[in-house]
């Protein structure tokens, strides 16, 4: 799954990792990391940034779910596990790509756009 959101994305020879967690790991790296409080759905710590950038520079970075709040989400949307896991995958990618949906607003409608797109392609496949 995630191979082929990266082949979409014309990302090829290129490594993650993704950790799949639980409301209370995620917590613990929201607030170490991110000095936010409480669970959240996804978290993405880019290795293309930064001061030792150039190390592995085919290392994206890793991608941290919680599966707690995926599934909540999933419920409370009406959708598929697997739907919501997708969705929050690409997210999670294409904050490692370096959008940024939170400082601006043009990212964030073209990140919407292409979590869209990318969501509608991988289902095809």
């Amino acid at each position: 799954m995630a191979r082929d959101i990266l082949n979409a994305l014309d990302c090829h020879d290129v490594q993650l990792s993704i950790l799949i967690t639980d409301d209370r790991e995620i917590a613990e790296l929201n607030r170490q990391y991110l000095d936010r409080t409480g669970p959240t759905n996804v978290i993405a710590f880019p290795m293309r940034e930064g001061e030792f950038s150039d190390i592995a520079p085919e290392i994206l970075g890793d991608v941290v779910i919680s599966i707690e709040t995926t599934e909540r989400e999933a419920r409370e949307g009406n959708m598929e596990l697997e739907t919501r896991f997708c969705e929050l995958l690409i997210h999670g990618i294409l904050h490692l790509l370096g959008f940024d949906h939170e400082n601006d607003e043009q990212q964030a409608r073209e990140m919407e756009e292409k979590s869209r797109v990318l969501l509608v392609s991988i289902q095809k496949g």
